[in-house]
């Protein structure tokens, strides 16, 4: 309030004076009224970050809170020996949890979310803003100036400037980058599968434990049976259940809490002298081999930090960090000690060490909510591997899948059916298959602590180029991570033939398919841009285009976001006729987390107004979808015909031949045009009013009648503008066709043999059976248009 009241004083606008009089004739319990409110929205705030802390649990924690159902049977898989092995193995599992899941990401990994998004390629759509590493060349300046498209600035003299030109010079580095994404995002597919598989079993696991007589194969199929009802209601969403998820996973980690506590205090209260760092000396060398191996149980404790990160959502970092240091940190201390406890007197029950050291009164009930919490966990998961998914296929390196928003109030809860369906599959084969919690244990971590050293990779040049670390912090970061998680590496590594075989063939088929397909449409794209029509010859053909311009409206889809397609030169070649206006389409992605409605469209003109040929960029995000309405189309219109309007509008006060007024219109101009604009169309308003003729060889005036008439006079002008809306009009409602391209890549006859398998075999195979765009634009069957062309790489 006193800075308030001094800035009045010292202000030079009249209605200072009064404004001051006015606080001092109020009255005091007034004054105290305002001090009470601004205190209730400081604590207002606080209690909205506890809440959100509270259903972060839900989401981001489910994972991680049901590591305590596997991990000790994972590590002694034929009974502890020795007390020491359990106070050691209790050792390391408190030591995990404190460098991997506390200190490396819940307090470093998270501060790298683009946006609020996590996950591998939300770091990697954060290093491609910093550094020109995306290998698909299809940005623009432009595209610099979203407001979502958020970088630092880098000294030209810095370690970070040096290491950013060190990976923009050469194309091996981009490649490495590029490729060591992939192997991340193919261990959190294989976490898709492999966490419901192993949370879900170990749940249901229960069951014998308390019944003795019951059969292996009745646990497996009552595995199997929550899996199959798990994945066949994903076309839901968790719209509508997820309120449920932050209570149910609340009341697991103060159950596994509580229980842990007794049994501490039940059992062996001595298990607590594990917080020594000694006793993990004294495990390793007594151990030899057997004990080096058993790391590979010991990872499974920390399994769910990488889910943590991807499931980052819409969470602010300080609400994750709170749920964890609170609840989840010292509940999963509390429950993994409890167990030791437990095992010190009962060497021999490794194996069902969780459910054997519930006590029996509330045995049952705590069964159900690790049925629930495991479902949840699997939920979370399944998830993330949708959403990274989604990530994959806007970056250009995942083929087109059908992707369905379960949400309207939510953006990041989308549903993929096809990959639903092969998760599903693929976790059934998993349970069913392995049969075992210990094989698929192997699985599970081979799959974790590789996507745990890709981020480490991944993070340090974050640390270099994002935020400018000083190179000891960075050094101090990797050598801690990298001593750690090669240590979990090394120990999994002995276990490849135990089930850890699993996820690196999963990974691997789904590498394969995503790198020929990035491949492929890298090369695509390539052809595309080496082929593009000269404006010369465009020119060269005037106005008609040598052909019949008939009424109507062509909208030529096109990868280039510059530039005229070779598409276009193969239509007017093999056909006598092309449409009054010209509509070149280009749908792209940026590595942002989303663009806002309002910057979403660019739209340019090509060649002189006579040509009535126009280019339209529409921008997306990863997190973006291109919805399958109408929306789009009209849209696009509505650019258009704004564009016309701006552009003759400023006609007469441009003196350059080239003009572009992104990211410079004022709000009155952009009101005043919409206004003007209502009765041409229908559309939304929410679109970008950016206008460019930077890639236009010729001079927006250029010497035909038409524009001369155009700058000599305001009401001619106006007179032109008006004339032109009403042919874009009358052209549209004569009908609006969607032409396509349909290229087909070839390897060449001289080409290596793995060349032509990718090529040939495995590219047309994925091209077959993904989506056509006619489909994801949603462009009626009779108003589209295909053109056929091959090219050999």
């Amino acid at each position: 309030m006193a800075s308030r009241v001094e800035s009045d004083e010292d202000g030079d606008n009249k209605g200072s004076m009064w404004d001051l009089d006015q606080k001092l004739d109020q009255p005091m319990d007034e004054e105290a009224g305002r001090l009470k409110n601004m205190y209730r929205e400081k604590k207002f705030s606080a209690l909205l970050l506890l809440r959100l802390a509270y259903q972060s649990l839900g989401v981001v924690y489910g994972d991680l809170g049901t590591s305590p159902l596997y991990v000790f049977y994972n590590t002694f898989p034929h009974g502890a020996k020795d007390r020491e092995d359990v106070i050691g193995a209790l050792s390391l599992i408190i030591y995990s949890l404190t460098l991997v899941p506390l200190l490396k990401y819940v307090f470093i990994v998270l501060r790298a979310n683009d946006n609020g998004q996590g996950g591998t390629f939300a770091l990697y759509s954060l290093l491609c803003r910093h550094a020109n590493l995306k290998i698909i060349p299809n940005q623009h300046r432009t595209d610099e100036e979203l407001t979502t498209y958020s970088r630092a600035t880098i000294h030209e003299r810095s370690f970070a400037a040096k290491t950013k030109r060190w990976l923009e010079t050469h194309a091996f580095n981009k490649n490495s980058i590029l490729i060591l994404v992939l192997v991340g995002t193919c261990m959190v597919i294989g976490d898709g599968i492999l966490t419901p598989a192993i949370s879900v079993l170990s749940a249901a696991g229960g069951i014998k434990v308390n019944r003795p007589d019951v059969d292996s194969g009745v646990v497996v199929l009552v595995a199997v049976v929550i899996l199959v009802g798990l994945f066949s209601l994903q076309h839901y969403g968790t719209d509508r259940v997820g309120w449920l998820f932050a209570p149910i996973v609340l009341l697991w980690f103060l159950l596994i809490g509580g229980i842990g506590m007794y049994n501490i205090w039940n059992y062996d209260s001595s298990v607590l002298k594990a917080f020594s760092p000694i006793y993990i000396y004294r495990y390793l060398r007594r151990g030899g081999r057997e004990g080096w191996t058993s790391l590979g149980g010991i990872l499974l404790s920390i399994t769910g930090t990488e889910a943590l990160f991807a499931d980052l959502a819409h969470f602010p970092v300080s609400s994750v960090q709170i749920a964890f240091t609170l609840v989840v940190f010292p509940c999963l201390l509390l429950a993994y000690s409890g167990q030791a406890a437990y095992l010190l007197l009962n060497l021999d029950h490794t194996k069902d060490a969780f459910y054997r050291s519930i006590p029996e009164k509330i045995y049952w009930p705590v069964f159900v909510v690790a049925t629930a919490a495991a479902i949840v966990a699997s939920q979370a998961t399944i998830t993330a591997t949708f959403s990274i998914i989604k990530q994959a296929l806007a970056h250009g390196c995942f083929p087109r899948v059908k992707v369905v928003h379960t949400s309207k109030n939510f953006l990041g809860q989308i549903y993929i059916p096809d990959m639903n369906w092969i998760l599903m599959i693929l976790c059934i084969a998993v349970t069913a298959g392995f049969k075992n919690q210990n094989q698929i244990g192997n699985a599970y971590g081979t799959a974790v602590v590789l996507v745990m050293l890709v981020t480490t990779l991944l993070m340090i040049l974050i640390m270099l180029l994002v935020w400018h670390c000083h190179w000891i912090l960075v050094v101090i970061f990797t050598l801690t991570s990298l001593v750690v998680e090669c240590t979990y590496f090394s120990a999994v590594l002995f276990k490849v033939d135990q089930g850890g075989w699993a996820p690196l063939v999963i990974a691997g088929v789904f590498f394969i398919i995503m790198y020929v397909w990035h491949y492929g449409t890298l090369k695509r794209y390539e052809f595309e841009m080496h082929s593009k029509v000269s404006m010369a010859w465009v020119l060269g053909l005037g106005p008609s285009l040598g052909l019949v311009r008939v009424p109507g409206v062509g909208l030529v889809y096109t990868e280039l976001a510059s530039g005229v397609p070779h598409i276009f030169s193969h239509f007017i070649t093999n056909l006598p006729a092309i449409h009054s206006v010209v509509v070149f389409v280009c749908v792209k992605y940026l590595p942002v987390y989303t663009v806002p409605e309002e910057e979403r469209f660019l739209v340019k003109r090509i060649g002189p107004k006579n040509f009535h040929m126009f280019r339209c960029v529409a921008r997306y995000g990863y997190k973006d979808l291109h919805k399958k309405d109408d929306d789009f189309e009209k849209k696009l219109f509505h650019n258009l015909f704004v564009f016309v309007k701006l552009e003759s509008m400023m006609e007469g006060f441009s003196d350059s031949d080239e003009y572009s007024l992104y990211g410079q219109q004022t709000v009155e101009s952009r009101d005043a045009v919409l206004n003007n604009n209502n009765n041409d169309n229908t559309a939304s308003s929410n679109v970008d009013l950016s206008i460019s003729t930077v890639d236009s060889i010729v001079p927006v005036r250029s010497p035909s009648p038409v524009n001369i008439t155009v700058q000599s006079s305001d009401r001619v002008s106006s007179h032109t503008e008006v004339d032109e809306l009403e042919f874009l009009n009358n052209c549209r409602d004569a009908g609006v066709v969607h032409i396509l391209g349909n290229t087909v890549v070839r390897a060449r006859r001289d080409s290596r043999f793995y060349k032509k398998i990718a090529v040939d075999y495995i590219y047309a195979f994925l091209r077959k059976i993904c989506r056509e765009h006619s489909v994801i634009f949603n462009i009626p069957h009779e108003s589209l248009l295909n053109v056929g062309q091959i090219f050999y790489v």
